[in-house]
């Protein structure tokens, strides 16, 4: 694992957290709250948080929402990425897709296979650019969101983190949007 470079001073960035569940509350979201903590604790700021029912109709409608908001630069949700009927976070997540990270899932399979071995393979975490926004869509239980954020997200968060991360790109998104 790569360390942060020195040279480079710290970005925060605004993450808004969505939970996708039919029965929880923001009293009863572990997940949810896993993920906040751990966005502060990182030194990046919760710019809105939410929970929305497994309706596909409702989850785009809250990503358009916030990839529209100049608030927000990071969405991550978490539910809604197994495979059962009611399960439909990633459909949701790929309607409002520019492009996908496809290496995101792959990098996320690996690390749960190091945890839940051949379970892993039930998750469909997926990553995305829209409007210049980034989206991930994490499975649903605190131990996948502490895994996505502790293995993989906070490095690509962190415009400090070598060779590569997502921060530095953040600006050039959208730059397709921006050419005559």
């Amino acid at each position: 694992m790569t360390t942060p470079s020195p040279e480079r001073a710290f970005l925060p960035i605004n993450i808004a957290v969505l939970t996708v569940s039919d029965s929880r509350s923001l009293a009863e979201d572990r997940s949810g709250d896993i993920l906040v903590e751990r966005i502060a604790l990182a030194g990046h700021r919760v710019a809105v948080r939410s929970i929305v029912q497994d309706e596909r109709a409702q989850i785009v409608a809250q990503l358009r929402t916030w990839i529209q908001d100049a608030g927000v630069d990071v969405v991550i949700s978490t539910g809604g990425t197994g495979l059962t009927g009611r399960d439909v976070t990633v459909e949701a997540h790929r309607d409002v897709y520019e492009k996908e990270i496809d290496a995101f899932g792959t990098v996320f399979t690996m690390v749960s296979m190091a945890k839940i071995g051949t379970s892993a393979v039930q998750s469909r975490a997926t990553g995305g650019v829209a409007g210049g926004t980034y989206l991930f869509a994490l499975p649903g239980s605190p131990g996948a969101c502490k895994d996505a954020w502790d293995e993989i997200l906070v490095h690509q968060l962190d415009y400090r983190h070598r060779p590569c991360n997502f921060i530095e790109i953040l600006p050039r998104l959208s730059e397709h949007q921006r050419r005559k």
